[in-house]
């Protein structure tokens, strides 16, 4: 095996490129990529690896998947959110997507539409013009609503704001868990431990009490949940346990509502910075829907608004780092890859490369009517819900609601930023605006 090491950024004294990692994540990876596909960091002790070239990205996502599970933060994400899809591994993460898949076939996400466009119209409905909105906690409630009712037939509006101040701790202290020796500092009593298990403790209350609600009923309602209580494995004929079905509700509940919501707030930032686009956008919803609340069938002829949406993600990607870890050795390219080596991918990075993208820090969202989106996925250039066995089980969901959320809204409403919100970018768990996102409503 070779002992030669990728190039590299210089170290810091103590921790080696950590420290410059979590200061400004997002611009050390695009000055990272910039010395090659294949580059070098040290995390303290743990040797990492960055890989920016689409044939790269498919062999670690697809072709040699097998050598890799999910990187530390996530393993060290355990204690919270269990065995659920986003961390569980091998053979047990198939059999649990097996059995969850049924919930996201078309029929079954074509049912969930109408709550989608309820939710979105009833808080459309709700703004007056002229007033100043948080955007950001708008559309963390909404998507909350949404996941809540489709996924688990539960009205949690009334849970809205203790949830969404949790998923707020719990994405600040995402960088807890990257630091070494989380997994002991979390058990101690340290003020970001604490305010980690009372996150944790919150949205427990809220998972708990729709599951057991559920149990006592004994409904099937149609939704996630019921399916999880009575889902059977194909080949053994198992079902699930109590502590699985939370682990999988918890991880869906998180994921159905964080990353949509941060993708919808990054939407309106754009279409807020180039009014251009917007009207581009509000001539198609007229001359598709002339007003009306969208529908399921209305989607696939939103081209425009599905347009607008990818290239917000392909700006803002909600998971703007996925990491790895090697269970066995690999080569990529010219270099070996020990085993326990990190190695990381970005969307963030890949998706702005100008060698496979023209003007790719600019917001053209015409760019997807000469490439699908489905194109440059499978060229793995476009990959905002990652690609092969660990790719979202939730996408057709989550491309489903986007469209719906921005099209029932968009309707009504023009959304500017006030003049003194500042913009950046928060980077933890998932790709957040820095200082929230407080904009005007205008009728339309």
């Amino acid at each position: 095996m070779s002992n030669t090491l990728p190039p590299s950024l210089k170290p810091g004294w103590i921790g080696g490129h950590f420290f410059k990692f979590r200061r400004r994540p997002t611009e050390f990876l695009t000055e990272l990529a910039s010395l090659g596909d294949i580059t070098y960091m040290r995390m303290h002790r743990h040797p990492s690896y960055f890989l920016n070239h689409p044939d790269l990205i498919r062999d670690l996502l697809v072709t040699s998947h097998s050598k890799f599970h999910k990187g530390l933060a996530l393993q060290r994400a355990k204690p919270l959110l269990g065995e659920g899809l986003l961390t569980n591994e091998g053979e047990s993460h198939l059999r649990q997507r097996r059995m969850i898949q049924p919930a996201f076939h078309r029929k079954r996400i074509a049912e969930y539409a109408k709550s989608m466009s309820f939710y979105a119209d009833r808080m459309a409905s709700s703004w007056t013009g002229g007033e100043e909105v948080e955007i950001d906690k708008e559309m963390t409630r909404l998507t909350l609503e949404i996941v809540g009712k489709t996924l688990f037939n539960a009205e949690v509006d009334k849970d809205a704001k203790d949830v969404g101040e949790a998923m707020t701790e719990l994405m600040n202290l995402f960088n807890f868990l990257l630091v070494p020796f989380s997994d002991v500092l979390q058990k101690l009593p340290i003020p970001p431990a604490k305010r980690c298990r009372d996150a944790q403790k919150n949205l427990d209350r809220v998972i708990y009490s729709i599951i057991n609600e559920r149990r006592k009923s004994g409904n099937d309602e149609g939704d996630l949940l019921s399916m999880l209580l009575l889902a059977q494995d194909e080949d053994d004929g198992g079902s699930m346990d109590d502590k699985q079905v939370r682990d999988e509700a918890l991880t869906l509940f998180i994921a159905g509502h964080e990353t949509t919501a941060n993708a919808l707030i990054f939407t309106w930032y754009l279409l807020s910075e180039h009014p251009d686009k917007e009207t581009k956008l509000n001539e198609e919803l007229e001359q598709v829907l002339g007003g009306r609340v969208p529908g399921f069938e209305d989607v696939p002829k939103l081209k425009y608004t599905e347009a607008v949406i990818a290239e917000s993600m392909r700006l803002y990607p909600p998971a703007w780092a996925m990491g790895r870890l090697a269970i066995e050795k690999h080569r990529f390219g010219e270099y070996d890859i020990p085993e326990n080596a990190l190695v990381l991918i970005s969307p963030f990075t890949i998706q702005r490369d100008e060698r496979f993208w023209n003007k790719p820090d600019e917001f053209i969202p015409e760019r997807w009517a000469e490439k699908s989106i489905k194109q440059a996925g499978q060229e793995f250039i476009f990959i905002p819900f990652s690609r092969g066995v660990r790719s979202c089980i939730g996408e057709s969901f989550a491309w489903m609601e986007l469209v719906l959320v921005v099209a029932t809204i968009a309707q009504k409403w023009k959304l500017r930023m006030v003049p003194e919100q500042k913009f950046g970018l928060s980077p933890v768990m998932t790709l957040r605006p820095k200082y929230g996102m407080r904009m005007q409503t205008r009728r339309r």
